[in-house]
């Protein structure tokens, strides 16, 4: 007979002694067992025993008197990304946190849209959190940093364009993605190359870089560069396609393979051959690129594994008082394939 919502609450809440007793161990191996704690020595067989009798009883550690004890919390705050997340950043997501929880550490996302700048920061430190790792466009500042590090956490790490006062850093710098591509285009002869620039708020952080590198490698080869706006949606691609021999373009960098994509069914079912009349270049280097026909050439982005950032926030947290660590990411290179 299943209990009722009363008896359920009436229940008392196992401890640490509970288990302690039901494994025939002491408060202190249940601890260092349940916390992982690696300084201390204890044998296989005797952590087997002590999560058993964890299991068996239903308990868990409780994580504020956890946070007492060491000072600080285990609790990584990400705050979502305020942009449409492609497969490529949320295969690195999906890495960097179970790198994290792998290190003990729980991960908390946090959904801010509408914060900005101060009233962000305000909000996170509210949580205690002892890192916070910003991805994209965050609306920090260096005084949001330091509040954020008054109320505990103890490293705040950015993935963005540029470093902020105070924080480890990894730079994604957009232009040498564009500057892949644009070289590549000129190189097979395009001088009248298009861009895509995706009408989807927030990823003008990405598209307005890659637009310049573009720009630049075009330049030196005396080529024209021409943005083209466009929704990720079948009719506006159609539209573009529609108007394709009017705009005289013999190339085109698409942002990303998922335009390329798009951009390539429209201009092909417009009778645009690929790559004869148009070249077509994207981004990310996806798997599903290489089954197209024609091939779609890309550029590969060689972005930090999730495993190194969650190794960087360890060794931040372990050491608030280390200078801060800035890293370039995003090495470029072209992927040459059929569709150019």
């Amino acid at each position: 007979m299943s209990q009722s919502p009363k008896q359920s609450a009436g229940r008392s809440v196992p401890t640490s002694a509970d288990v302690a007793r039901l494994a025939g161990v002491s408060r202190a191996t249940v601890s260092y067992v349940l916390n992982n704690t690696a300084a201390v020595r204890i044998s296989e067989p005797t952590r087997r025993r002590v999560r058993e009798a964890a299991e068996e009883l239903g308990y868990v550690p409780h994580a504020a008197a956890r946070s007492l004890r060491a000072g600080h919390s285990r609790m990584v705050l990400m705050p979502t990304a305020h942009v449409p997340i492609g497969p490529l950043y949320s295969g690195f997501l999906n890495e960097l946190q179970w790198a994290l929880r792998r290190l003990d550490y729980t991960v908390v996302q946090y959904a801010g849209v509408g914060l900005e700048a101060d009233e962000a920061a305000r909000a996170w430190a509210e949580l205690r959190p002892v890192a916070v790792v910003s991805l994209g466009r965050a609306g920090l500042t260096p005084s949001g940093v330091e509040l954020l590090k008054r109320a505990g956490a103890r490293a705040v790490i950015t993935v963005g364009p540029q470093q902020i006062a105070g924080t480890h850093a990894l730079v994604m710098d957009q232009t040498t993605v564009g500057r892949a591509a644009g070289a590549h285009l000129v190189e097979r002869g395009c001088r009248a190359v298009g861009v895509v620039m995706p009408e989807e708020p927030g990823l003008e952080m990405f598209s307005v870089p890659r637009l310049d590198g573009v720009r630049a490698a075009a330049e030196r080869a005396g080529a024209t560069v021409v943005p083209l706006p466009l929704r990720y949606e079948e009719e506006p691609a159609d539209r573009l396609a529609a108007r394709w021999r009017e705009l005289g373009l013999d190339g085109v960098f698409a942002y990303n393979d998922e335009y390329a994509m798009l951009l390539m069914r429209a201009l092909q079912d417009a009778g645009i051959a690929i790559p004869e009349e148009t070249a077509v270049v994207g981004s990310d280097d996806l798997v599903l690129g290489r089954l197209l026909r024609p091939r779609l050439s890309t550029v590969h982005i060689d972005m930090v594994r999730g495993q190194e950032l969650a190794e960087l926030v360890d060794r931040a947290v372990r050491d608030p008082e280390a200078a801060p660590e800035r890293r370039e990411l995003l090495a470029s290179r072209i992927v040459r394939r059929e569709s150019s």
